[in-house]
């Protein structure tokens, strides 16, 4: 009888050990779950504001595409060069398909005089996709007439990029602020582009509460 209750306890303890691996393996899938569900609201909304670009140079009339194409290229280059180096600048080529016109864009450098040209997210690293979906954003409500009122909302704006140019991401930021006058609301992770707003407020969860504290 003794045994058989051992017997038992023993295949209680194994079942409770498989059913807490069974509920870590739950807990991991939900994780990987829930970054696959952030990581496809990211793209989403990146494919949106590439169509909206489209849009915008596909509904303009010829001269309107080139000057709208001439500052939507300005500003993207200059995105890039703040912060990476000055070897990149943005292209937007026009292709005939099935009797449309459409945009297509291109993150560009030259290397030994010969021009490397790679789609955006064919290019090194998400960090430059990041930038060329912030760049078009504010491209698209500088250059669309009548022009976008109100004020920019980002949502973390620069997720992949390397901690090394987050600094100029901020100082971008902060000139796009300043040179267009637009109003930045940011939503970030990243402490150094958290410091670099004029005002900042922290969202934590405490047992189970959300507490929302300004930082500075």
């Amino acid at each position: 009888m003794i045994d058989e209750i051992r017997k038992l306890e023993k295949e209680i303890n194994l079942c409770q050990e498989n059913l807490s691996i069974k509920f870590a393996e739950k807990r991991a899938m939900e994780n990987i779950k829930q970054k696959l569900v952030e990581h496809t609201r990211k793209l989403e909304a990146e494919i949106d504001i590439y169509n909206k670009v489209r849009i915008l140079l596909n509904n303009s009339a010829d001269h309107g595409r080139k000057q709208a194409q001439s500052q939507i290229e300005l500003l993207v280059t200059k995105a890039l060069q703040y912060i990476f180096d000055e070897n990149h600048y943005f292209k937007i080529e026009f292709q005939e398909k099935s009797n449309r016109i459409e945009a297509e864009f291109y993150v560009c450098s030259m290397h030994h005089g010969v021009e490397i040209k790679t789609k955006p997210e064919d290019s090194r690293g998400g960090g430059v996709v990041d930038i060329v979906s912030l760049a078009l954003r504010i491209a698209l409500m500088e250059t669309y007439r009548p022009k976008l009122q109100g004020p920019i909302i980002l949502d973390e704006p620069a997720k992949h990029v390397s901690e090394e140019y987050i600094a100029r991401v901020a100082l971008f930021l902060k000139s796009v602020n300043t040179n267009f006058n637009r109003q930045i609301i940011m939503v970030t992770h990243n402490s150094h582009l958290m410091e670099s707003a004029d005002e900042g407020y922290r969202v934590e969860i405490k047992n189970g509460i959300t507490w929302v504290n300004k930082s500075h």
